[in-house]
C-alpha cells in the first residue's frame, strides 16, 4: 500500500503494514522518530505532542499541537505532521528550541520534545501580539509549583497567563515536567519573537491544509475507514451497526492504550464537512459534532459566555485540539464536562441516520450509565443551542486540580433575573448520578422567587438532594452533596453587588 502515507517533517512516509489500532506515536517511533515520548499513554503529560496541519476558516493552515499517543495512525493518511525532529537540528536549532536551551528549560529532556511542539504551535499562532523587543519576564510565585498556566485568569487578554510577546501559557497546558519547576519553560516562551518571513513552517501557513483523504485499510486485526461523505458513513452504520465511530479519539485512544481494547471496524468522522459546520441564526447556534473544542472556542469567540467559561476548564489545550462535542456526548459518560453546560443552555441534538434526522432534547438523551437514546445506526450530527441566551451564567467545576483534570462535580447555571426576580432557570449537573441531569426541582424552587439569600438557601437544600452521588477515588458521596449544597450560594455571592443596580442581571465570572 505505497499510497497509504503521511507527510512527516516534509517527507512522505508509508504507513503500509502498521496494525489498524496503531497510534501515531507508536508509528512515529517505529520509523525512527523517537523524539516523541510516551509518558502516560492517555493524553495527560504531553510528552508525545506533535504538530498537525489543520485548516483555518480563512482557507489557510494552522500548526495544531495534538497528542500523538491518542491519534490513530491511519487517521493521518494524506495529512502533514511535524515532530520535534522537524523543528530544527542540533546544528541549527528552531527558535523555540534555542530559547528553551538558553533559559535552561530542559533537564532530563524527556518532556522537552512535547513542550517544544506545543510551544511552536503558539509561536506560529496568527495574531499573537508581538512586542518590539520581548521583555525579560518577571518572576511570579504562582507559576513555580504548577503547570505553566496555573494561576491564570480565564479570558484575560493580557492577564497573568500572557507574556509581553503575546504568548498564551494555556497553549502549554497538558504538558507536564517534573524537573524544571516550569519557570524556565515560561521564560523561554516569553522570550520568543516573531517567526522570520522565510521560516518554512511560517510560509506553510499561507497554503490550504491537506484535504481529507478517503481511506479503507484492512489489516489482520481489523479495518479502518474514512468515508468520503456523511451519506456513505450513515449507510455504513446501517449495514455495520457494531462499527466504532471515532472523531478526536481522546477517549477511544485511552481505551486502546491503557485497556488494550480493539475494534474490528473503526470509522473516522472528524473530517466530514457536514459535521464541521458552525452556524448562528436568529433563534439558535448550531455546532457541528466533529468540530474540535478549540475550533468552537475560537469561532464563537465568547458569544456563548457559559461555554467560554467551560472551555479553559476542559482537560488541556492538547485535548481540546482534538476532542469534540459529539465525542463527549457520544460516550454517555456521567462525568463529561460539556453535558452540564449544554443542559443548562437547553441544548438539543441532531441525530442522523440513513433514514433521516431527528431532533432530541439533551435532557432526554441520557437513559442510564453510558446509555443514550442514540441508536447504533445513528450519529450525532450537531448540537443546537436555542437563542436568546440566559444573561446570568456560571460553570462550576470541582476537581483535584484546577486544570487538566476530571471533575468530581460539575454544575452549570443559566438564569434570567428581572427586577430581582428569577424568571427562568436551567441547571445542569455532572458527576452526581449515573447520567448528567437537569436539576428540575431546584429550577422550580427558583422560578418566580426573589433572587435573595433566603431563596438561595432554600433552593440550595433542594439542589443538595438532586442526583444520587456515590463515593469513589475522586470524592465521597458526602463531599459531592456538599458541593451541590454550596454551588448556588457561590453563584449568588458573585451576582450580588451592594452598590449595583438591583434590576440588572450579570454574567458570572468563574
Amino acid at each position: 500500500m505505497p499510497d497509504i502515507a503521511v507527510t512527516v517533517n516534509g517527507e512522505p512516509r508509508a504507513l503500509a503494514g502498521a496494525a489498524s489500532h496503531t497510534t501515531a506515536l507508536d508509528w512515529l517511533r517505529d520509523i525512527g522518530l523517537s523524539g516523541s515520548k510516551e509518558g502516560c499513554a492517555e493524553g495527560e503529560c504531553g510528552a508525545c505532542a506533535m504538530l498537525l496541519a489543520t485548516p483555518t476558516v480563512e482557507g489557510g493552515t494552522a500548526w495544531t499541537p495534538v497528542n500523538a499517543c491518542l491519534v490513530p495512525a491511519y487517521a493521518l493518511v494524506g495529512q502533514e505532521v511535524v515532530t520535534s525532529e522537524g523543528l530544527g537540528s542540533p546544528e541549527e536549532l528552531h527558535p523555540v528550541q534555542q530559547k528553551l536551551a538558553e533559559a535552561g528549560g530542559s533537564q532530563c529532556g524527556y518532556c522537552t520534545p512535547g513542550f517544544a511542539c506545543s510551544m511552536a504551535g503558539e509561536y506560529y499562532r496568527p495574531g499573537r501580539t508581538q512586542a518590539d523587543e520581548p521583555a525579560e519576564p518577571a518572576v511570579r510565585d504562582d507559576h513555580e509549583d504548577g503547570c505553566p498556566a496555573q494561576g491564570a485568569e480565564h479570558g484575560a487578554e493580557n492577564g497573568a497567563e500572557h507574556g509581553p510577546n503575546g504568548f498564551d501559557l494555556h497553549a502549554l497546558s497538558g504538558n507536564l515536567c517534573r524537573c524544571t519547576g516550569y519557570r524556565p519553560i515560561r521564560d523561554a516562551a516569553y522570550a520568543l519573537g516573531a517567526p522570520e518571513h522565510d521560516d518554512p513552517l511560517q510560509q506553510r501557513l499561507n497554503r490550504p491544509a491537506p484535504p481529507a483523504v478517503a481511506t479503507d485499510v484492512t489489516i489482520d486485526d481489523g479495518r479502518f475507514i474514512r468515508p468520503a461523505t456523511l451519506a456513505e458513513t450513515l449507510r455504513m452504520l446501517r449495514d455495520e451497526p457494531d462499527a466504532l465511530l471515532v472523531a478526536g479519539s481522546t477517549d477511544w485512544g485511552v481505551e486502546v492504550n491503557i485497556r488494550g481494547r480493539r475494534a474490528s471496524l473503526v470509522i473516522a468522522i472528524e473530517q466530514l464537512p457536514e459535521l464541521r459546520t458552525l452556524d448562528v441564526t436568529d433563534d439558535m447556534v448550531e455546532i457541528g459534532a466533529a468540530l474540535s473544542l478549540s475550533e468552537v472556542e475560537q469561532r464563537l469567540n465568547g458569544t456563548v459566555p457559559l461555554l467560554a467559561q467551560l472551555f479553559p476548564q476542559f482537560a488541556s489545550r492538547l485535548i481540546r485540539n482534538r476532542g469534540t462535542f459529539g465525542g463527549n456526548l457520544g460516550t454517555g459518560s456521567p462525568i463529561g464536562d460539556t453535558p452540564p453546560a449544554l443542559l443548562a443552555l437547553g441544548a438539543r441534538l441532531v441525530l442522523a441516520s440513513a433514514d433521516g434526522e431527528r431532533d432530541v432534547d439533551l435532557a432526554e438523551y441520557f437513559t442510564g450509565y453510558r446509555q443514550t437514546v442514540r441508536r447504533p445506526d445513528e450519529l450525532i450530527r450537531a448540537v443546537r443551542i436555542p437563542l436568546p441566551l440566559a444573561r446570568t451564567t456560571a460553570f462550576h467545576k470541582i476537581a483535584k486540580r484546577r486544570f487538566d483534570d476530571i471533575s468530581s462535580v460539575a454544575v452549570a447555571f443559566a438564569l434570567d433575573i428581572e427586577d430581582d426576580v428569577v424568571t427562568a432557570a436551567k441547571i445542569g449537573l455532572g458527576g452526581v448520578a449515573a447520567t448528567p441531569l437537569r436539576a428540575h426541582a431546584t429550577e422550580q424552587a427558583l422560578i418566580g422567587r426573589p433572587w435573595n439569600i433566603q431563596t438561595v438557601k432554600q433552593a440550595s437544600e433542594i439542589l443538595g438532594s438532586e442526583g444520587t452521588p456515590m463515593s469513589d477515588h475522586r470524592a465521597s458521596a458526602e463531599y459531592r452533596t456538599l458541593m451541590l449544597n454550596t454551588a448556588l450560594l457561590k453563584l449568588h455571592s458573585t451576582t450580588r453587588h451592594p452598590h449595583a443596580d438591583r434590576s440588572e442581571s450579570k454574567e458570572v465570572p468563574v
